[in-house]
């Protein structure tokens, strides 16, 4: 039996038109890129492909890094959003780009 939830729990919850599918994304610089490299990819990462695509990203590392990527909005990433990061940061040099499945990044 499902639950009748308001609106206002809904959104507190994160839950039916309120939840927010993202996805983690993975990968590695090349040994011996110095922090500034690092900080300039990261720099033109988010200008160049998170942003321009309403996208945001949380994550950490030094020469592997692993983070979340989700909507700057309420709402749902895509299989598109999937391929334009990892076929971008692929094309940027870097190395074993892996991203996860779509999912609740509040649930799961």
């Amino acid at each position: 039996m499902a639950i009748t939830r308001s609106r206002r729990l809904r959104k507190k919850l994160h839950l039916d038109e309120f939840q927010e599918i993202g996805f983690t994304v993975n990968w590695n610089f090349a040994e011996g890129a110095t922090a500034e490299s690092i900080d300039s990819f990261l720099n033109t990462f988010i200008n160049e492909v998170v942003n321009p695509n309403g996208l945001g990203f949380g994550g950490s590392g030094y020469l592997d890094w692993e983070g979340i990527i989700c909507l700057q909005k309420v709402g749902s990433c895509t299989e598109e959003h999937r391929k334009l990061i990892a076929d971008w940061l692929t094309n940027n040099g870097m190395a074993n780009v892996e991203t996860s499945e779509l999912y609740d990044i509040w649930w799961e």
